[in-house]
């Protein structure tokens, strides 16, 4: 059965719900919110062209953010990113309805700091997973790869975390 709203109105709708769950995802990619928010903007004029697709999709979410790795790739590539990493990072600026009202900086910076160790692969996983709150199957097809490749990413990626944590606590 097909949905009865108008293709912008479903799309509107679905836009206004996943928003701030996609420029979440790429700031825990490792986008700044002003770039996060260019390359969520990107992906979802992408898949406004082709709503009728995207919503006949067997996983709507999986597909977005398939497109949203896509743009964000593209444009990792387009970019040049000689950006030099600190230790300390700055205060955000404060944003109505942007990233990162619900944690303190502390968090967010431990938050990054966990995920900056890890392989572009491994980081991805763990921030569709549990930052974009994505299923197992949803981050496969949004990846590319299978279910179980997403379970001992996640079980790799988690481990690792906690190995460093546990090293950086004996010193």
């Amino acid at each position: 059965m097909s949905d009865p709203r108008p293709p912008d109105e479903d799309f509107a709708a679905y836009m206004r719900a996943r928003w701030g769950d996609l420029v979440r995802t790429l700031v825990s990619l490792g986008c700044d919110p002003h770039e996060a928010e260019d390359v969520a903007q990107t992906a979802l004029a992408r898949c406004l062209r082709s709503w009728d697709r995207v919503r006949a999709a067997d996983d709507v979410d999986a597909y977005v953010y398939r497109t949203l790795l896509n743009c964000w790739s593209t444009s990792r590539r387009r970019r040049w990113w000689g950006e030099q990493p600190t230790d300390t990072l700055p205060e955000p600026e404060p944003r109505h309805g942007g990233i990162g009202l619900d944690t303190t900086v502390a968090e967010r910076s431990a938050l990054v700091s966990a995920l900056s160790g890890l392989s572009a692969d491994h980081r991805a996983v763990l921030v569709l997973r549990f930052g974009a709150d994505l299923t197992e199957a949803q981050t496969a097809e949004a990846l590319g790869v299978a279910v179980g490749t997403v379970k001992s990413r996640v079980s790799r990626a988690l481990a690792s975390i906690e190995r460093r944590h546990l090293s950086e606590e004996s010193r």
